[in-house]
């Protein structure tokens, strides 16, 4: 049987359970990435000329969007050879996850994207566990 992942992720980490016939693994990777509004609104200096070598919000958001690849492809690394994918999580990341899954064209049965509130390990991993026994899925 392979193996049933459940990945909660939001910008700046994710959990990953995995559950396989040697038991469950939880694993937990970190973005590195600031709030992306502190990227945003550089404050206003007095020194002249002080603009010209601030980053504009095109080159903020480019290196916003390069940091999380990063952080995606180091979680489809960990996502390759499931059976199954849930994905939970409270904003955006899951949608954008799922379409750098499509975009690097890894095949896995993503069997469902669902919202989530920020969750302890615990209620993570109680959530996962009972997701993949009710849905039928449970492991042998």
């Amino acid at each position: 049987m392979k193996k049933q992942i459940g990945l909660w992720i939001d910008h700046k980490k994710a959990m990953l359970l995995s559950l396989d016939v040697d038991g469950e693994n939880i694993q937990k990777i970190e973005s590195g990435i600031e709030r992306h509004v502190s990227y945003r609104g550089a404050s206003n200096t007095r020194t002249p000329y002080s603009a010209q070598y601030q980053k504009g919000d095109d080159q903020l958001d480019n290196q916003f969007t390069v940091y999380l690849n990063k952080f995606y492809d180091k979680i489809i690394i960990q996502l390759r050879g499931a059976g199954s994918v849930l994905i939970i999580g409270p904003g955006e990341a899951k949608a954008e996850l799922k379409k750098r899954l499509a975009h690097a064209k890894v095949r896995l049965q993503i069997v469902g994207i669902e919202p989530a509130d920020k969750m302890t390990e615990r209620q993570f991993a109680a959530k996962i566990r009972r997701y993949f026994k009710q849905s039928g899925m449970a492991r042998a």
